[in-house]
């Protein structure tokens, strides 16, 4: 079983959308699916293939939280006493073609979210930043060509 990497924050977040989709959106399909039914013939009632729908989608996606969080191997970057950069780093970086700053945590799949500066563990600039620590260049793979970022600062928060 493959483990599931992501910070406290990002295992958090996922037992919040969890709660939210065994309770109150499944009480919200189950009322609308009780609603439709009321309608009369099934066979061409589209709000009831609809809420039907929309239960199959929350269902799948309550297995896909339910399976993650089973297999997460949760981090707390605050615990982490390194120069280097690893799983959970906040990284900020001077892109050298630029000179424009960035800051970026290194974080899970499902965490990422770029307008909030956290990137994939498995994204092209995380894999290039790993192991690297403060004072060293980055060479990333971009899809536009090589990008060169200087590493400023590494810290754990």
């Amino acid at each position: 079983m493959e483990r599931v990497p992501m910070t406290k924050q990002g295992a958090e977040a996922l037992r919040e959308e969890l709660k939210y989709l065994k309770g109150e959106k499944r009480a919200k399909i189950v009322e609308a699916i009780s609603t439709a039914r009321a309608h009369g013939d099934l066979s061409e009632n589209a709000e009831y293939h609809a809420a039907k729908e929309e239960q199959g989608f929350n269902e799948g996606r309550i297995r896909e939280l339910e399976d993650k969080l089973a297999r997460a191997h949760i981090i707390d970057p605050a615990t982490i006493n390194s120069d280097k950069i690893v799983f959970g780093a906040t990284v900020d970086l001077i892109d050298l073609e630029t000179g424009t700053e960035v800051t970026y945590q290194i974080v899970g799949v499902d965490e990422a979210d770029l307008e909030q500066g956290k990137i994939s563990i498995t994204s092209p600039i995380a894999r290039a930043l790993i192991g690297k620590e403060a004072g060293d260049v980055a060479v990333v793979q971009a899809p536009g060509g090589e990008r060169e970022y200087e590493i400023q600062d590494v810290r754990y928060i």
